[in-house]
């Protein structure tokens, strides 16, 4: 892939065309249970809760206390006292999840992405986001914005990077709190409902309910939000009908596409399809490929459709 900054850490600044495996990096021989991206950075979690970063680090989203590309995995040593669970990766800043439920930030600020309104410019070390007074279990990074699913089932949301989208769909009403946030606020419209899981897109948001529900708000330019409108300012549930009535149970988000999969194993996909990113032909009416016109197409995507070589994916 892309390989700019050195994300893929290689060693080098090449793209790359075919799969390469890593030598001569220290996270090499350990297990890794996880692997996050974002604009020009990449994370490993290894089984023991390391941190690797490499790629990218203008603002200090490597959390390495410099500023300068890291073109192999190297180890965040700034987390060396906190058994890492999760890490989200965001445009220019990374969100970390540690095993007590604290979470920990670093990168560019200036969006209030980092949930650390008292820091003005980018934070070269990951600092607590003392803010989250509870302890929490799932979290997710947008463009510029930042999410968290705590304990007990809310969900918190900073980060002013869908603001502006929003503003110009609210035609003069004043928007919900969490949208202008500069430190987490609670996400209004899902106090009915226990969150357990989080997903973010470049201007959207999604949550997963224990209930096998999904919630989503944000940009629907893309159809990503399976909404008529273009932008939704609070959560909206999508409709099980959309899902063969299956509850889900994980769900993933691309920059402007979803990927959902049900308790039967199901793994639907919808939104932006330009690059093939939903892994499926826009099938139309009759059961012909890609033969409407363009407007049409667009509706085809805005609809979870299941992708049956998917099915039974644990992780996408």
């Amino acid at each position: 892939g892309a390989n700019s900054y050195g994300q893929l850490g290689l060693g080098h600044k090449e793209d790359v065309l075919v799969p390469q495996a890593l030598k001569d990096v220290s996270c090499k021989c350990q297990d890794i249970v996880s692997i996050a991206g974002g604009g020009g950075h990449s994370a490993v979690i290894t089984g023991t809760g390391q941190l690797f970063v490499c790629g990218h680090n203008k603002d200090g989203q490597l959390g390495l206390n410099h500023t300068e590309d890291v073109l192999r995995f190297a180890l965040c040593t700034a987390l060396s006292g906190f058994c890492v669970k999760q890490v989200a990766c965001g445009w220019d800043f990374t969100i970390i999840l540690v095993g007590s439920g604290l979470v920990l930030s670093c990168g560019s600020n200036s969006f209030g992405q980092l949930g650390l309104p008292q820091i003005s410019g980018p934070c070269l070390i990951p600092q607590k986001i003392e803010s989250l007074k509870e302890k929490v279990v799932n979290v997710a990074a947008g463009l510029r914005h930042a999410l968290a699913a705590t304990d007990s089932g809310l969900v918190l949301q900073w980060g002013t990077g869908m603001a502006s989208r929003a503003k110009r769909a609210s035609q003069g009403k004043a928007l919900p709190l969490f949208l202008t946030a500069k430190e987490p606020c609670e996400v209004a419209g899902l106090e009915d409902v226990k969150v357990k899981t989080v997903a973010a897109g470049s201007y959207h948001s999604v949550s997963l309910t224990d209930e096998g529900h999904l919630y989503v708000w944000g940009s629907n330019k893309h159809g990503q939000l399976v909404s008529r409108d273009i932008f939704l300012a609070e959560p909206k549930k999508i409709d099980t009908q959309c899902f063969s009535h299956e509850k889900i149970r994980a769900v993933w988000s691309g920059w402007t596409h979803l990927v959902a999969r049900t308790e039967a194993g199901k793994v639907f996909t919808w939104g932006r399809e330009d690059y093939g990113q939903l892994g499926r032909h826009a099938v139309v009416p009759g059961g012909q490929q890609s033969a409407a016109p363009e407007q049409c197409l667009e509706l085809l995507c805005n609809t979870p459709v299941s992708v049956p070589c998917l099915n039974g994916a644990s992780q996408v």
